[in-house]
């Protein structure tokens, strides 16, 4: 196994174990993190992220498998299922991550997944409506950062 790969092994047993700490590990300084609902430009951003999520966690379940690496980028296949805080409902996520790495850690790091179909889960109706729109998406977006910076300055 490339060192590569356990790192993200790594990476998302801390998060299966909602262990922020040991995912933050996994970061460079200068890492940057990208989703249907987050963009982050620093490990600081990054940290605040995984820890509100690991701390606010419900039900939550994780598997991941198809771990490929190499000097200098891998991939794997994620499903992650929880109850979405602000609505209680059940969430089933199917996610691909892309990372980059740079020093023996991820410097980059992309998750893709059905916004429309995530939101569908997490919102119910408006989000089964709604979710194909660059609206709602933006809307789900700016909520979150919102909710990023009110947990990092209650830290």
């Amino acid at each position: 196994m490339h060192k590569n790969e356990k790192l993200i092994t790594r990476l998302y047993t801390g998060l299966k174990n909602l262990d922020a700490d040991m995912m933050l590990s996994c970061y460079h300084e200068e890492a940057t993190f990208r989703d249907p609902v987050f963009e982050l430009h620093s490990k600081k951003e990054i940290d605040g992220m995984w820890t509100m999520l690991c701390s606010r966690a419900k039900e939550f379940k994780l598997s991941f498998d198809s771990v490929q690496a190499d000097h200098s980028s891998g991939s794997a296949q994620i499903e992650a299922a929880y109850l979405f805080s602000k609505t209680g409902r059940k969430v089933h996520n199917k996610i691909t991550a892309h990372f980059e790495f740079q020093d023996g850690l991820i410097a980059g790091h992309l998750d893709e997944f059905n916004f429309w179909k995530w939101s569908a889960m997490a919102l119910g109706v408006p989000g089964y409506i709604l979710g194909w729109s660059p609206f709602l998406q933006k809307k789900v977006q700016a909520e979150a950062m919102k909710n990023l910076r009110l947990f990092r300055s209650s830290q």
